[in-house]
């Protein structure tokens, strides 16, 4: 049950549909969303075999979620890439036009060398506002998680089926059940828990990403203080309009 060679040591390709420890089991389509699973309803007349169909509908629920993961970072990925070398190819041609500008044989070098700069904001802005790359790192921390999650859960089980074979057996067989049906239970939470950690994080970059549009504070005409000067910038009254000027205090008379 367990796969020969890890999935994490190799690159991915697109039309790579397996998932190890999928089996025979039809996987995802690429991109899906992840769809709830109708949790299988049986005859208890047969324990051990209601345990297994359990099992695998666990086991399954698992390995789907890895192999979304698997799948949405091959995009992220490219895409990724392709951003962050475009943005550093522009911009050493737009740190080195200036310098060819000296020379005197492109005249119009300077003008390139603003695009290139221009294009390196630009692509690295693109990267950071659609979160390919820290999207990508998590899919591939996610499905990684997953994957461990889901070894230990298959030790786990073996231990309870051995437990049950050739150990002594420890109380009634409805404890027995009881435990197995415990390790179910805590397997499918950690595998929500896993998902929906790696969505709120997904939600709070976005959140971040939005609030850092630019956008102009409603007191902005008013007087503004500099930073660290303490110092309150008077902004001029428009023109045609007479200054108001303070009200003196009268002089007093000579002490006598």
């Amino acid at each position: 049950m367990q796969p020969e060679e890890s999935p994490w040591g190799k690159e991915v390709a697109d039309d790579d549909q397996s998932v190890p420890g999928a089996g025979g089991r039809t996987p995802t389509r690429r991109r899906a969303d992840l769809s709830a699973r109708q949790f299988p309803l049986g005859d208890w007349g047969e324990p051990a075999e209601r345990l297994e169909e359990l099992y695998r509908w666990s086991e399954e629920r698992a390995v789907e979620a890895i192999d979304w993961y698997r799948r949405d970072r091959v995009w992220k990925r490219r895409w990724a890439r392709l951003l962050r070398f475009s943005a550093a190819v522009s911009g050493v041609g737009g740190v080195t036009a200036p310098l060819v500008s000296l020379t005197g044989e492109l005249p119009h070098a300077m003008e390139w060398g603003y695009t290139g700069l221009a294009l390196t904001a630009a692509a690295l802005l693109a990267d950071r506002a659609f979160g390919l790359t820290s999207g990508w790192m998590r899919d591939v921390s996610t499905a990684q998680a997953l994957q461990r999650r889901l070894e230990a859960f298959q030790f786990d089980w073996a231990s309870e089926c051995v437990r049950e074979v050739l150990g002594p057996t420890e109380g009634t067989a409805g404890e027995a059940a009881e435990r197995c049906l415990g390790v179910l239970r805590r397997f499918c939470e950690d595998v929500s828990d896993m998902v929906r950690t790696e969505t709120s994080e997904w939600m709070l970059e976005f959140r971040a990403g939005m609030s850092q549009l630019p956008t102009q504070a409603p007191g902005s005409w008013g007087g503004r203080h500099e930073g660290g000067s303490g110092a309150q910038v008077r902004v001029l009254p428009p023109p045609g309009t007479r200054p108001t000027m303070p009200r003196q205090r009268p002089p007093e008379g000579p002490l006598r």
